[in-house]
């Protein structure tokens, strides 16, 4: 079963991880940079090791997404950046394994990224893991 982990953000934080501080919260430094880069490299190579990675892929900055939303029934484009807070999806995983047991594990390791210690979130630290449906006939209603 292939499972789509998903990790959220918003423009503040990629603005801090960019080298910019943000209202109270300094910048990241290049070091505190480095070291979670890193631990995501290593945490995608481990997943590749044992055959588990399918894919895998960063998002850029909410600053550069566009939101398609419907008013009256007309489509309503609204270009970023969105409130510095709201979050987004920043980047994902697939990978495929035995269990969502498993998926969560992997998952949950994520919990162990580096950050700095000044590193203001302004809200709960969080991943998102979901089964990936191949079919219809997948879908549990």
């Amino acid at each position: 079963m292939k499972y789509l982990i998903m990790l959220m953000g918003s423009q503040r934080d990629y603005d801090m991880i960019s080298g910019k501080a943000v209202g109270d919260a300094p910048a990241w430094t290049p070091e505190e940079i480095g070291a979670m880069h890193e631990f995501m490299t290593k945490w995608n190579g481990e997943l590749v090791e044992s055959g588990e990675f399918v894919d895998g892929r960063g998002l850029t900055a909410p600053v550069h997404a566009r939101r398609v939303s419907v008013r009256d029934g007309v489509p309503v484009v609204t270009d970023g950046p969105y409130a510095e807070t709201q979050e987004v999806l920043a980047g994902y995983t697939i990978v495929e394994c035995e269990s969502f047991d498993r998926a969560t594990e992997i998952a949950a390791k994520l919990a162990h990224t580096p950050h700095p210690e000044h590193a203001q979130l302004g809200r709960d630290w969080y991943v998102d893991i979901r089964p990936i449906v191949d079919g219809f006939e997948d879908l549990e209603l």
